[in-house]
């Protein structure tokens, strides 16, 4: 799986690692629709940093279609009530 995170770039993922990020991803949904930012920042913090630390960087002069886009880091959380909403951004 390629998984983009913008402003950064792509990073291919083995498949071992799509239920902790699936699961990330629905915790994120769940803080933005109570409204508890801090628990947002800190699990977004967490997704980018599981595709980071266990993402292969795809490189820059390489062109494939990302899989999932995830947000920036210094997302808001009033952004991320656009984004992060029923199932989120990873499917599943």
């Amino acid at each position: 799986m390629i998984v983009r995170i913008l402003t950064e770039g792509q990073y291919r993922i083995e498949s071992s690692l799509f239920d902790r990020l699936n699961a990330l991803d629905n915790a994120i949904v769940e803080a933005v629709a109570a409204g508890e930012e801090e628990r947002f920042r800190t699990l977004l913090a967490e997704l980018l940093d599981q595709v980071r630390r266990h993402g292969i960087p795809v490189s820059p002069d390489e062109f494939v279609e990302s899989d999932v886009i995830l947000p920036p880091p210094d997302t808001t959380i009033e952004e991320a009530r656009q984004l992060f909403v029923g199932d989120g951004l990873i499917p599943g």
